[in-house]
């Protein structure tokens, strides 16, 4: 297979790489921090059957896009690039809250705009969303966060409509903790918080059964949707309290 990943540099983005590394696949792997690059490159060449770097800032969405334009029968794109501004109760400034949009919406966007037509003509493809359990709830502390990928839930969601019936297979999944430098910015107690290594299993299995949705784990999901069930000012109570 020939694989996109995008946020490759550490994280969820290396990880995926190291577990889909192989003497089957082809892995192209995009972020723009170019010492981490050529780093996990050569800590996978020799176990994959060919691997390429693309060094881009994602929010560049001219540069990204001509970069990305040379590639052809692609099978999966994971659109795994995101950040946070942490938890934090003060207001984030209008730049903050800009380039969190750009990371973890818009250069999906810019992506899928040049790779969703060479999908279609070839008639396959695997579109992978990384989104987030955050999506599901918004806490005061996190609001720009869950409200990025709540976008990117809705985003998915069209796309999929749109290009099932081309054998375009998307997949939209939403993590609760994993460690990353994402969760490294976190001061306070995670529940069931999963390994690097362990969250990207579960990813990775998900994309090979063609989830359309998967939240894991199970048990934080399951407290996020019984908390929306509640009544609005007894939710509103508890995640006051929470946060």
């Amino acid at each position: 297979m020939k694989i996109l990943i995008t946020g490759a540099s550490s994280g969820l983005g290396a990880e995926l790489a190291r577990q889909y590394a192989s003497s089957q696949n082809e892995l192209i792997l995009l972020a723009r921090r170019e010492d981490k690059l050529f780093k996990l490159r050569s800590e996978l060449f020799e176990i994959t059957k060919s691997i390429d770097i693309i060094v881009a800032d994602v929010t560049d969405f001219t540069t990204l896009q001509e970069k990305i334009k040379p590639i052809n029968n692609l099978d999966i794109v994971i659109l795994n690039a995101g950040i946070s501004l942490g938890h934090s109760d003060e207001i984030p400034t209008i730049a903050e809250f800009k380039n969190l949009y750009d990371v973890n919406v818009l250069s999906n966007h810019a992506i899928l705009e040049i790779l969703l037509p060479k999908f279609k003509e070839q008639q396959s493809g695997k579109i992978v969303f990384i989104s987030s359990l955050a999506s599901l709830i918004s806490m005061p502390s996190s609001k720009v966060y869950s409200s990025s990928k709540r976008a990117l839930n809705a985003y998915a969601e069209g796309i999929r409509y749109k290009y099932n019936k081309y054998g375009i297979k998307v997949i939209n999944i939403l993590p609760g903790f994993v460690k990353s430098e994402l969760t490294d910015k976190n001061d306070f107690n995670m529940p069931f918080i999963l390994s690097t290594q362990d969250g990207v299993k579960r990813i990775k299995k998900a994309i090979e059964k063609n989830k359309r949705i998967y939240v894991f784990p199970l048990r934080f999901y399951l407290i996020i949707r019984a908390l929306n069930l509640l009544p609005k000012f007894l939710r509103e109570k508890i995640v006051n309290s929470v946060n």
